[in-house]
């Protein structure tokens, strides 16, 4: 598996072309306040079944990241052994991650320092803000969060879309 965080996340107009009627569109407001505060995608890519999986948080401090990694080690029989690829984010070095994970079977790997290229999720990030980001304007963060998961679905089910290999052949990654 590959973890990583995507964010922050603001309830803010964001420029681009979307996926709505081309007609009139509406101009972005000159400004905008962040009155929702952020949120941060975190989010897990299964390379053996090619499976995202996100979960949109308040923070991405290490109780947020273990409870995501929880939810992740479920999905698995507890004797298969999870190797999850991260970076040196400190919140995941958190001495209460890394005791969870060597008693849940599960393998930290980190990438290299200044090297999140090598993270396979990464390409990923680029589909999402492309499809659900640009020229977007949500109301408030569980309309984005909605949305983000209705992309996440959508990707899932068409793994081999022309448009998302496109948009994910942008990124590179080792």
């Amino acid at each position: 598996m590959c973890f990583d965080e995507f964010g922050p996340l603001a309830v803010q107009p964001f420029p681009g072309q979307g996926w709505f009627k081309k007609a009139h569109p509406d101009r972005l407001p000159a400004t905008y306040h962040r009155n929702h505060g952020v949120r941060h995608l975190l989010a897990a890519l299964d390379l053996k079944d090619d499976k995202l999986y996100g979960h949109t948080s308040k923070h991405k401090k290490h109780q947020d990241i273990l409870r995501f990694f929880k939810v992740l080690r479920r999905r698995y029989h507890r004797t298969e052994r999870l190797y999850i690829v991260l970076d040196n984010f400190s919140p995941h070095k958190h001495g209460k991650v890394v005791l969870w994970a060597a008693d849940n079977n599960v393998e930290l790997v980190f990438t290299a320092t200044n090297a999140s290229w090598m993270n396979r999720i990464e390409c990923h990030f680029g589909p999402l803000r492309k499809f659900v980001l640009a020229g977007s304007d949500y109301k408030d963060h569980k309309e984005l969060a909605q949305a983000i998961q209705a992309h996440i679905r959508w990707r899932n089910r068409h793994k081999r879309d022309e448009r998302i290999l496109r948009e994910q052949k942008k990124i590179k990654v080792a």
